[in-house]
């Protein structure tokens, strides 16, 4: 079936996708082979690292080693490329262009899109390691086998103060913040212009069209699509069975329950259903009205943390950290250690995020793109990368200063505050909850702020997983806004059977890293579909400048 160069707000795909959909049956409106083919991938997977769990980890472990050590700079210079790209178009005249047909607007107001976009996008990471991360980079013993933080090294803050603390946070703000939003912002913004304003499927297929045009609803699109499903579901299922644990802690604090194995399980079903009923909401309802809540209760904590803890020092400390990432965000992006054990720190922590943020594109920029038609490049591209990496600086500066602040001026010394030897033992969930009792002590407001940390632990994962699942299902749908329900119920099912058996087979780490290895071939994926809109924007740009040209022909000729 050919198609027509899809232009304006025109629906190409119509005509394919009646094809090519289920019209009946168990798979009514699904593509039925992409839908079998994910189901049969996911089980496979989850069967063959279930059974064979060191096995497993061996495998994925060498190949995400072996990624890192040859291709640590190949992920550093594709992420400061995109993050070019984003300059460019925000400058150039392709930034007025819409999302849509010219003259549509925003589905969403400011404040819903941006409470959906820092909750999906984000959201629970910075739960998990907004006080772990700065304090590892505070902290200088090494205990790694590599420099807790090699650019405090080179800059003389070896040791443990002020200076240390402020290069702390500068590091933690480099790997949440510009470069990571490039890469969802440019995937993003790839699939809503080729869905609203081209008319294709909105699926991973449709930024191929540029080069490869009606090969994309072959063989080829397929492929891609189902790389994008089944970072969905790994991806979310990762973070649900690696999150639960942090949640059972600050249940452990707040009712005494047993944070073991039984109650992360139960856990996982209760987010799970929870999830899964707002999928079947819909975006319009369940997922935004989550997402805002999300950010109403963490306002309330923020402000706990900050006018509860060191007020003034962490205002300082913010200014001072936040000032020295503008200055020096730039630089940090292109550095290339040759020094061994600084080779081994950013293959361990910058190269690991660049891969993350790559492996998490598809499901987030999806999203993002399903919330965000009507809104012109410059916007989407000033809105999804700015307000919430600016609202994860704040929550990083306080919730991280906090921390680096207790450390600094603990009872008995420097570093003793007992936060450190959390982080080196590598029980991160319980970083955040000891640097709370720092504050507040185990009394009720303690008890009261930990509740809040909980509800949001618990809403953050909601809103990932049902986003997750209203991802998946709208590109095995081929770009239906609104999939089949039973379709949401029976993927937001297997997100938590995934999580589940994985967390009970010991295999979520292995899982963890392979979703890490998988960012190489995406990386290439997201290149080559960011060159294809940045070709589609230059064949519109000519073609809306022809009637002018002719135009001015004309009157030339009259005169």
């Amino acid at each position: 079936m050919k198609h027509s160069q899809p232009s304006g707000g025109a629906a190409p795909t119509t005509v394919f996708k009646a094809e090519s959909l289920a019209q009946s049956g168990l798979f009514k409106d699904m593509h039925k082979g992409m839908a079998i083919s994910s189901a049969l991938l996911v089980l496979l997977f989850v069967l063959f690292t279930a059974m064979n769990t060191d096995a497993a980890g061996t495998i994925f472990g060498t190949a995400r080693t072996w990624i890192e050590t040859t291709f640590g700079w190949y992920y550093m210079v594709s992420i400061v490329g995109l993050m070019l790209v984003c300059l460019y178009i925000v400058l150039s005249k392709h930034g007025s262009v819409r999302l849509g047909s010219d003259d549509s607007r925003p589905d969403f107001s400011n404040f819903a899109w941006f409470s959906m976009l820092f909750s999906a996008g984000i959201g629970i990471g910075i739960l998990f390691f907004g006080v772990a991360e700065p304090i590892f980079y505070l902290d200088n013993s090494g205990a790694f086998g590599y420099p807790n933080n090699p650019y405090a090294d080179i800059a003389g803050a070896s040791g443990i103060g002020h200076d240390r603390a402020v290069d702390a946070l500068r590091v933690t703000y480099f790997h949440w913040g510009l470069h990571g939003w490039a890469v969802y912002v440019v995937v993003g913004l790839c699939l809503a212009y080729f869905a609203y304003r081209k008319g294709l499927p909105l699926a991973l297929r449709s930024t191929l069209y540029p080069f490869i045009g009606d090969k994309i609803y072959g063989p080829i699109g397929h492929v891609v699509d189902i790389l994008g499903v089944l970072g969905c579901v790994f991806g979310v299922a990762t973070s649900l069975g690696l999150g639960v644990s942090q949640m059972a802690v600050g249940l452990e604090r707040l009712v005494g329950i047993d944070p073991g194995l039984p109650t992360q399980i139960a856990l996982i079903a209760i987010i799970s259903a929870i999830s899964i009923y707002s999928a079947l909401s819909g975006v319009g309802r369940g997922i935004r009205i989550i997402s805002e809540w999300n950010i109403i209760v963490s306002i309330f904590v923020v402000g706990a943390f900050l006018f509860g803890g060191p007020t003034g020092w962490l205002i300082s400390v913010f200014a001072e950290s936040f000032g020295d990432y503008v200055m020096n965000f730039a630089q940090m992006g292109v550095w290339f250690p040759t020094d061994e054990p600084q080779v081994k720190w950013q293959n361990g922590w910058t190269v690991f995020y660049w891969g993350w943020w790559l492996a998490w594109a598809p499901f987030v920029g999806l999203f993002i793109a399903r919330i965000s038609r009507g809104r012109t490049l410059r916007e989407f591209i000033f809105g999804a990368m700015l307000v919430p990496t600016i609202i994860i600086f704040v929550w990083l500066g306080i919730f991280g200063g906090t921390a680096l602040h207790q450390e600094l001026h603990a009872a008995n010394g420097v570093g003793s505050a007992g936060i450190i030897d959390l982080v080196n033992a590598w029980n991160l969930p319980a970083a955040l909850f000891a640097s709370s009792d720092g504050i507040f002590g185990e009394g009720t407001i303690g008890w009261i702020v930990s509740a809040m940390m909980v509800f949001l632990l618990m809403s953050w994962f909601v809103t990932s997983s049902d986003s997750g699942t209203l991802v998946l299902t709208t590109i095995l749908s081929l770009g239906n806004e609104e999939p089949p329900k039973k379709f949401r119920f029976f993927w937001g099912v297997v997100i938590g059977f995934v999580a589940a058996a994985l967390l009970v087979a010991g295999g979520l780490s292995a899982l963890q890293t392979a979703n890490i290895a998988a960012a190489l071939p995406l990386s290439v994926i997201i290149i080559v579909m960011t060159l294809g809109v940045l070709k589609s924007l230059f064949s519109e740009s000519a073609e809306s400048s022809e009637p002018q040209v002719v135009m001015q022909e004309a009157e030339q000729r009259v005169e």
